[in-house]
């Protein structure tokens, strides 16, 4: 439902420039996000720390979305959007120049806390108003934009940090000072956007709860089994990617470390846009086939030290991740009552952040015991098994939905 705009004193853009708006400063807050993957090694070379302690980095990281998810997941529907998405981006600025004044580990910890904050609030907040804002014209595909924003953004953080920190001056300060300038001006499109949600009278801010309307609970189950299997290959890659193209193939070039992680989500990114008229069933299926084939190539290429075969599992795992993200989230969004669209869809991103944590941490651990080419190896193997598992999933409540009304159909 679209707010009323009587007795606003700020003249508001008008709904085409609003969405364009809207989604470029999606894509710029979740690129703050993953500006210092490439970093970490620098990181870890002056301060001294552990693989271990990157991944508590991480790992206050993910606190910070899911905390954030949980605790104000469904707010926006009852205060709006864009006061939700100004307190966004003002945690993505405050991230940024923490950053930039970076020294002991325990600042890190602050910057990442932050981004994940930021991030917590616009994967649910900033999906539904984009989804929402899209001009009629692009009203079928609205859905297909804001993941795409969202895995797009992720995707172009690593690739412009490395480029940075590897051919520019200032590796550890010049990104995150022009992610800060960047996203101050985002602030203002924000500022400028119609509300896209009525406020309620009396807004009940409470903790965000995982139950979900009854009507989408089929959809639901189906979308979040896949995206589960997306979001693990996703955390997985994110973790091992540089350390591989650095400690195993034995690249120390940034910007190469970068680029991985930009191949998986810009490929994420691209499958999400081209795929958009697919049939939800097949596409999840196919989705899930393809992280299994894209991570095991992953796997082979750190027991090979093969960067060919890292590139293409790269390509492959992304197509599947952006298979299984996209489609997933669109089926739910159609279902869903627009004034609870915030809520569910900060339920499926809780269900995302849980699965892209867990290889994270565990691949971070399981290094400092085992060494980072073994541990890639079992990781690698054990996400294949959890997408086979997911994908096994699908297909049995797929069967049992087809004989309901709320069948899953594209």
């Amino acid at each position: 439902m679209r707010a009323s705009s009587k007795e606003d004193p700020i003249p508001r853009l008008p709904q085409g420039p609003a969405f364009a708006g809207l989604v470029v400063t999606f894509t710029v807050v979740m690129l703050g996000a993953t500006l210092p993957t490439p970093m970490y090694s620098l990181y870890q070379r002056e301060l001294g720390f552990s693989p271990v302690v990157q991944t508590v980095i991480f790992a206050v990281y993910a606190v910070g979305v899911l905390g954030t998810l949980l605790l104000c997941g469904r707010w926006s529907d009852q205060i709006g959007r864009r006061p939700m998405l100004l307190a966004g981006v003002a945690f993505s600025l405050v991230s940024s120049v923490v950053f930039l004044v970076a020294g002991p580990v325990w600042v890190l910890l602050v910057g990442r806390l932050l981004s994940g904050v930021s991030a917590g609030i616009f994967a649910g907040a900033a999906t539904a108003a984009v989804i929402e804002a899209a001009p009629e014209a692009w009203k079928s595909r609205g859905s297909a934009v804001a993941t795409a924003a969202n895995t797009g953004g992720l995707g172009l953080g690593p690739i412009l940090a490395g480029l940075a920190v590897q051919f520019l001056p200032a590796p550890l300060h010049l990104s995150f000072a022009v992610h800060a300038v960047a996203v101050a001006l985002c602030g203002a499109l924000v500022l400028l956007a119609p509300e896209t949600v009525t406020r309620a009278e009396h807004p009940r801010l409470r903790p965000q709860t995982l139950a979900v309307p009854a009507e989408v609970r089929a959809v639901f189950a189906s979308a979040s089994t896949a995206g589960f299997a997306g979001f693990a290959v996703l955390g997985l890659f994110t973790a091992i990617s540089p350390r591989i193209v650095s400690e195993v193939i034995g690249d120390p070039n940034h910007a190469v470390a970068g680029l991985m992680s930009f191949l998986l989500l810009g490929a994420s990114a691209a499958a999400q846009l081209a795929l958009r008229r697919t049939d939800v069933d097949r596409t999840l299926n196919l989705g899930c086939v393809l992280l299994i084939v894209g991570i095991l190539l992953v796997g082979l290429s750190v027991a090979t030290a093969s960067f060919v075969e890292l590139v293409i599992g790269a390509l492959v795992a992304g197509v599947g991740q952006g298979m299984t993200f996209s489609k997933g989230l669109a089926a739910v969004n159609a279902r869903v009552d627009p004034a609870q669209r915030a809520a569910v869809t900060s339920s499926y991103f809780v269900v995302l952040y849980v699965a892209i944590s867990l290889p994270v941490v565990g691949v971070g651990a399981a290094s400092m015991a085992w060494g980072l080419e073994t541990a890639g190896i079992v990781f690698c193997i054990a996400v294949a098994v959890l997408a086979a598992v997911a994908l096994t999933a699908l297909l049995v409540l797929q069967r049992r939905s087809a004989h309901q009304p709320d069948a899953v159909r594209g």
